[in-house]
């Protein structure tokens, strides 16, 4: 395939890219923005794999069929509910491709280049090692935590923000004397200490961030993996690799602002700490619930006119969201109206939720952010809050001592009567007690989300 040809290619896949990120802007059109990116990879693939520069031909598609087969499967056997650490792991790859590049790159002396070209090709192979090394440790502690292998809580070092600065001043030196040493053929040494001090630093840096943060994490992980490919394609001289990396860092970026925005966090606080690093001790959370049946749950859903739901990651968990549309839709059918209300950070990555409903063919139009519904508790009759926590916590707003203090949260305790749904009084992702479970319009309904809700539904339909 000529070169020409190539490129036009590339530029069609680009465009395609462009029209996924912005498909998948909107539930209604996310699924037509998966089947642009799905064309848009397709074609690029192809592209690549029939240009001039590619002449190891059975190599390549040995590890085509090798990576096919691992994401085929990976795709057949994730549930909904291991999402976010699949998306964890596979930007902890993005980043180790970065390395792995970066270092082939460094010991490929074929290269004719001399003078400045060569010095920016140098800095382009430092950058890209740097940038993948820190995306790879940070992704897979990431995973860990995601997967509770690892805990959630944060893991707060003494002096970690001079830590922090040390170890950016010295990737800094390191890469001076790398560019030194490059010139007379040599740099492995500098390139391999900052190598290990990146690896540490994504280790230090994802382990110092509490559970609460994780989908900011997972959102921070995926700009990183975006500019690891940017840079990739700086040292391969490819541009699709260039300006589709950018996409995917420059979008990470901006959603993970938006995200700290809506949960009243500083970005940079979130990497430099995350949740849990507020002084003082919580306020402890004393009284007595007010436990539920199913039978009073169901007249309660029947003498209500308004109806707000708020899924949680324990309805992910319990894969309760196909049983939650079907009470939706008897509920809706029952003349009542039924609503969803969404945290920017509720499950354990952007978007969590969305997906979950989606994949049950809930209604996009009864389906509302926070700021969308938070003025509106008052003309709520019944809140069902199913496996969520830290999103529906009062201490958010009057504990200044508690880890996730200003964040802003869903305040169904406004409405007439919350039901908090949960196998039990254990607290959320971030390790806070919840007031709301004691409030005098709470009442607790324990159990298997979908169990107890599919019994609800029997109750209802009487």
């Amino acid at each position: 395939m000529s070169h020409n040809l190539v490129m036009m290619s590339y530029t069609v896949a680009t465009i395609l890219f462009i029209l996924s990120l912005s498909g998948l802007s909107h539930q209604e059109n996310a699924r037509r923005g998966n089947y642009y990116g799905m064309l848009g990879m397709a074609i690029a693939i192809v592209a690549t794999v029939l240009s001039d520069t590619v002449n190891s031909y059975t190599i390549l598609i040995l590890a085509l069929l090798i990576g096919g087969a691992i994401g085929t499967k990976a795709a057949l056997k994730v549930e909904m509910t291991q999402m976010p650490e699949l998306v964890a792991i596979m930007h902890s790859l993005v980043g180790m491709a970065a390395v792995l590049v970066g270092y082939a790159n460094f010991m490929d002396h074929s290269s004719t280049i001399t003078g400045v070209e060569k010095s920016i090709h140098e800095i382009e192979i430092y950058l890209g090692i740097l940038i993948g090394a820190v995306t790879f440790s940070g992704s897979v502690i990431a995973f860990g935590k995601l997967s509770e292998k690892i805990s959630g809580k944060p893991m707060l070092l003494p002096g970690r923000h001079w830590l922090n600065l040390g170890l950016l001043v010295a990737s800094i030196f390191l890469g001076w004397l790398f560019l030194q040493q490059a010139e007379t053929g040599g740099g492995i040494l500098p390139l391999l200490l900052m190598t290990a001090i990146a690896l540490a630093f994504g280790v230090h840096m994802v382990m110092a961030i509490g559970g609460a943060d994780m989908p900011v994490v997972v959102s921070m992980l995926n700009s990183y993996s975006g500019w690891a490919a940017a840079a990739t394609g700086f040292m391969l001289s490819n541009d699709l690799l260039i300006v589709t990396g950018a996409l995917v860092g420059s979008s990470g970026a901006i959603l993970s602002y938006i995200m700290c925005r809506a949960m009243n966090r500083h970005f940079l606080s979130v990497i430099a700490g995350g949740f849990g690093t507020t002084g003082g001790e919580a306020a402890v959370v004393e009284g007595e619930v007010t436990p539920i049946d199913v039978e009073e749950t169901a007249r309660l859903l029947l003498d209500a006119r308004n109806i707000m739901i708020i899924p949680g990651y324990g309805m992910a968990v319990a894969q309760a969201q196909h049983t939650v549309n079907e009470i939706t839709k008897f509920l809706k059918d029952k003349g009542k109206t039924v609503c969803f209300g969404i945290h920017p950070v509720a499950g354990r990555m952007p978007g969590h939720m969305n997906v979950l409903l989606a994949e049950a063919k809930v209604p996009y139009d009864i389906v509302f952010e926070m700021d969308e519904i938070n003025e509106d508790w008052g003309n709520v009759d019944v809140t069902i809050v199913i496996g969520a926590n830290d999103i529906v916590n009062p201490s958010a707003l009057n504990d200044p001592n508690s880890p996730i203090a200003g964040m802003p949260v869903l305040e169904c305790w406004k409405g007439d009567t919350s039901i908090v749904m949960k196998r039990s009084m254990a607290s959320g992702y971030a390790g806070v007690g919840n007031p709301l479970f004691v409030l005098e319009n709470t009442r607790m309904l324990f159990g298997d989300a979908n169990t107890t809700l599919q019994a609800v539904l029997k109750a209802l339909r009487g």
